[in-house]
């Protein structure tokens, strides 16, 4: 991501809301004012659930962990998996908009959108 972009989405304070509603374009959602990337829609259902489970494994794996090496390897293993998943890393989409992953929804093209659903 663009490290002016990021400054700059990240500015201001904003208006929480309670849910987990996705964007028009579905590529993110919104939470406590920042979207999220959701997962690549491309992915068929089995594999989506598979990585789904690893994440989930993972998040235990590093919860659970009774040193620091195998929470930071759990914490390695579910980053790959959200790479995995298209919620981190390069885009999953095609038409060269750009990612606002963790940007405050005010400061985006979604700010409109954002500021008729709270």
């Amino acid at each position: 991501m663009n490290r002016s972009l990021d400054v700059e989405c990240r500015a201001e304070s904003v208006t929480t809301q309670a849910d987990y509603t996705p964007t028009p374009d579905r590529r993110y959602f919104v939470f406590r004012g920042r979207l999220w990337r959701l997962s690549n829609p491309a992915l068929d259902e089995k594999a989506h659930q598979r990585l789904v489970d690893e994440l989930m494994a993972a998040k235990r794996a590093e919860r659970d962990g009774t040193n620091a090496v195998q929470r930071i390897t759990a914490r390695l293993e579910a980053e790959a998996v959200k790479r995995a998943l298209g919620e981190r890393g390069a885009v999953w989409w095609t038409d060269g908009a750009p990612d606002y992953h963790r940007c405050l929804a005010i400061n985006t093209p979604y700010a409109e959108w954002f500021a008729n659903k709270i």
